[in-house]
């Protein structure tokens, strides 16, 4: 073991980071330069790029949560960890690779039409984020204590992340996209194949040792024996699988999303167009039940490990609204460029999204280790990412409102920053404190849950809304509901009683 690690020395955090920023990197080619080549080099239509992007979360579904567990349980190749942020890096780089090249791909394979291969690519990239995205988010809690060396472990990470993010978003303003993905490539590698293999794992990881009450009984509290326990209460032995069935109640909050994920990807790729939207509408309905179900289920008087299960729905609830907000932007921002600025050329449309992403990213780089870590110190995380979720609905407003002009869409950008620095970083942080720590690969992966089937949503659904509708500016009345939605739901989070503050994470996908 290096002696900085033994140390945990601010070093050791800067090599700790570097795994995940490779991952953030090659996440921030992909929002900077996916939806723009696909657009303006190959000619797909808004709801095509949709298609593409939906690759992603189905990754993020498959990756995270299977990887995640597999990785709390494995040992190869010297770490838990290690051999899939390996695997991940290495696949990560040649996908990169491969984004400028989908013709020459499809040519080679003699494919008639590019969307197909699009999607293999997407799928394969955001795949490959996505079994490296959860592993090194795990093992930053795998190898640091809770409390002030977890906060610094992971604060330094989305800073480290958060730096390189900016300088992915600079050097597609300054130069072009393509230099992105050249530069990306090599950089991706680099910090996924090195870091790894001067970091020392531990060989077991302790769980839970008793289920302590948290908080006071609550008096409307149902005896112990008459809970949902199986309903809540997954196994906490880390050698032993996890039922299925406890999985999904696990993540109840989510299913409206993902039954509504399956039956559009289902209708898209087959053709159908039922004409009517009754099925999403009854979605919604059972959607916003089961959140408000979880949302109102009380912790106190609870076991400890059942507490901790019904917050961690709580926090799935509210960070999903986030989610389906962010993404929305994410995916559709050169959408509105386009229709509202219309004298722009297509290089001039990149150029606006990489500086509205560069200061995007830039703030988040910056707040979570020098703003946000002594803010939660003094009014803990929940309150602190209450308000940043805030911010960012107002500054989605003001894009309604009044974005259109470059310096109009940068100046509110930097003001969703904000939120995006929260985002980031105090959600996982939170989720950390509730979960058993023998499991944190699995529970990482199920809460990449409430990033990922958001993300279905607006790659599906909102695209077919954002394609019909001729005023773009649906975008952001979509984004800014979607965040005051979350905000009001973090409302219901409650931080750990006893537990430090200030500890933050890499962010999800």
């Amino acid at each position: 073991m290096l002696d900085i690690q033994k140390r945990l020395t601010k070093p050791f955090f800067v090599l700790l980071s570097l795994p995940a920023t490779a991952m953030g990197f090659a996440l921030s080619v992909q929002i900077a330069a996916l939806s723009w080549i696909l657009s303006t080099r190959y000619g797909l239509d808004i709801h095509d790029v949709g298609l593409v992007w939906a690759a992603g979360p189905i990754a993020g579904i498959l990756g995270q949560v299977i990887v995640g567990a597999i990785s709390d349980n494995v040992w190869f190749w010297g770490g838990r960890r290690r051999p899939f942020i390996l695997i991940g890096g290495v696949l990560a780089a040649l996908m990169l690779l491969a984004l400028p090249h989908i013709d020459v791909i499809a040519a080679g394979l003699g494919v008639d039409g590019i969307l197909g291969v699009a999607i293999v690519v997407a799928l394969t990239l955001d795949l490959s984020i996505n079994v490296s995205f959860n592993p090194t988010r795990s093992l930053i809690a795998d190898v640091t204590p809770e409390g002030v060396k977890r906060t610094q472990g992971y604060t330094w990470m989305q800073t480290i992340s958060g730096t390189f993010g900016v300088l992915a978003y600079a050097i597609g303003a300054i130069w072009d996209n393509y230099t992105l993905i050249y530069v990306g490539a090599v950089l991706v590698l680099l910090f996924s194949v090195l870091p790894p293999l001067f970091i020392r794992e531990p060989r077991s990881l302790d769980g839970d040792e008793e289920d302590d009450v948290v908080g006071p009984m609550d008096p409307q509290a149902r005896p112990e024996a008459d809970v949902l326990q199986a309903d809540l209460e997954v196994p906490a032995s880390a050698s032993g699988g996890v039922p299925l069935r406890d999985v999904l109640r696990s993540i109840e909050p989510l299913w409206g999303f993902f039954i509504y994920a399956v039956y559009a990807m289902t209708l898209r790729l087959a053709g159908i167009d039922l004409g009517h939207y009754y099925v999403e509408f009854a979605l919604l309905g059972l959607t916003v039940l089961l959140i408000a179900r979880s949302l109102l289920q009380p912790e106190a008087g609870r076991p400890r490990r059942e507490a901790g299960l019904i917050g961690f729905r709580k926090v799935l609830a509210a960070h999903a609204f986030t989610w389906v907000g962010v993404q929305t932007m994410f995916v559709y921002l050169f959408a509105y460029v386009q229709d509202k600025m219309p004298a722009l050329d297509d290089d001039e449309v990149g150029a606006v999204i990489n500086i509205s992403f560069l200061l995007f990213n830039a703030v988040a780089a910056v707040l979570p280790a020098f703003v946000l870590e002594p803010l939660t110190e003094r009014i803990g995380r929940v309150k602190t990412h209450l308000a940043c979720i805030a911010i960012m609905a107002v500054a989605y407003a003001g894009l309604l409102l009044t974005g259109l002009t470059p310096l109009a869409v940068y100046a509110w950008m930097v003001v969703a920053g904000i939120g995006w620095a929260a985002t980031v970083s105090l959600p996982f942080a939170i989720m950390s404190q509730k979960v058993d720590k023998a499991r944190m690969g699995l529970y990482m992966g199920l809460f990449n849950l409430s990033v990922v089937l958001p993300q279905l949503v607006a790659s599906l659904g909102i695209g077919e809304v954002v394609s019909r509708a001729e005023d773009k500016r649906i975008i952001f009345i979509i984004c800014a509901v979607s965040l005051a939605l979350s905000a009001v739901a973090w409302t219901f989070v409650k931080d750990e009683e006893g537990a430090p503050v200030g500890a933050v994470a890499a962010p999800g996908h």
